[in-house]
């Protein structure tokens, strides 16, 4: 009996080591803050402490869970999870460009770099080598860490879909926070900003259908624009939030940038949804769609998508020009990590929209609608 009650002191002991240790590092600044409930309560999107998608959606199919997941990943292998030597990239000295030409720079995942009317507009930015809060968890494919904080010019707007670690990096944020004038974020998401040093009046929080207009900085729904600034549209994405232990307290959007000249579309994590043709019905076509379709699995449809569905968005979203997003740096889902790039050159073949493919760091002339890209993954087997 002495002896039991020796084991069940020291598992009681473990189990309170364990969850001291959890509690210690759940504290870590990397994890932000959580968001003021007044401000989420002002959103028709918000219900019972969290956001909504438009319809229902589930992160997981049903029949599934996260123990599942795990022992079929564990006994189900899948080929060409990573590639076999460094992804090909083209590092552009970025403050050397003239800020007065129209380009779009992918910078791998979902981030860009993107100069459009004048302006400096980086989103979603992730410049370590790892999308997660320890250094072993999603490490990035080799050769595509090309850039830092250090490399990037000042920023006039810095735009991020939502809170996921391979869309907000603590690192990466508050390295750039010197050069940054503007931080525009869905609903909650400022929380975060403001734990990690970044000015309130820095800080702009939107929900969906909600802009920000530069020449004027500040969110509302009908403020009236220069017709030479910039005005950045929230717009509806099918995915999900949180940082923590908690999901969907603050809001995930995808991006509208819209000029006097050019308007594109920026998804943000997304599966396949009803906003694409509500988004269309409002914006009219797009010179350029940027467009999830990686990380895909069958065992979460709804939250992102797969190619092919990406291209039926882009045909909804009267594009003229479709950018493959969330591909090519990171193994986060269990599909060939060219995969998607094979898919979408398949699908887009006599499509309305060009295909572009630009290598990580390759500039998108947004004025030149003949320029052509490389199937630059097929050197990479």
């Amino acid at each position: 009996m002495k002896k039991l009650r020796t084991i069940v002191i020291g598992l009681v002991a473990l189990v309170a080591i364990v969850l001291f240790g959890a509690f210690v590092f759940l504290q870590r600044a990397e994890f932000g803050a959580d968001p003021e409930a007044s401000l989420m309560a002002r959103s028709p999107n918000y219900a019972n402490g969290v956001f909504r998608y438009l319809i229902p959606t589930s992160v997981i199919a049903e029949g599934q869970s996260g123990l599942s997941i795990a022992l079929s990943d564990l006994t189900h292998p899948v080929d060409k999870l990573e590639p076999t030597r460094a992804i090909p990239t083209l590092k552009l000295d970025l403050k050397a460009l003239n800020p007065q030409q129209d380009k779009l720079v992918w910078l791998g995942h979902s981030s860009y770099y993107i100069q459009l009317a004048g302006r400096r507009v980086l989103v979603d930015p992730l410049f370590k080598p790892n999308a997660g809060p320890v250094s072993f968890a999603g490490r990035a494919f080799e050769g595509t860490n090309i850039y830092t904080a250090e490399d990037m010019p000042d920023i006039d707007l810095l735009l991020i879909t939502h809170d996921h670690w391979d869309h907000l990096d603590f690192e990466t944020v508050t390295a750039l926070q010197s050069k940054t004038k503007q931080v525009l974020v869905p609903l909650g998401v400022g929380a975060h900003f403001q734990r990690w040093g970044y000015a309130k009046d820095k800080i702009h929080e939107a929900d969906w259908y909600e802009k920000l207009a530069l020449g004027n900085v500040g969110v509302n729904a009908n403020s009236n624009v220069n017709a030479d600034d910039l005005t950045i549209h929230v717009v509806p994405a099918r995915h999900y939030s949180g940082r923590a232990l908690s999901q969907n307290n603050t809001l995930w959007a995808g991006f509208v940038l819209e000029s006097d000249k050019r308007r594109i579309l920026l998804s943000g994590d997304t599966g396949y949804g009803p906003h694409f043709k509500e988004i269309s019905k409002r914006f009219g076509s797009f010179d350029l769609v940027a467009l999830d379709m990686g990380q895909y699995d069958p065992r979460w449809p709804t939250i992102h998508m797969n190619p092919e569905e990406a291209a039926r968005a882009a045909l909804e979203l009267n594009a003229k020009a479709l950018l493959p997003a969330h591909i090519a740096r990171f193994n986060l889902a269990r599909h060939a990590w060219d995969e998607p790039l094979e898919r979408i050159n398949s699908e887009s073949k006599n499509k309305a929209y060009r295909l572009l493919t630009p290598k990580i760091g390759e500039a998108v002339n947004l004025g030149d609608e003949m320029q052509q890209f490389s199937s630059w993954w097929a050197a990479v087997r």
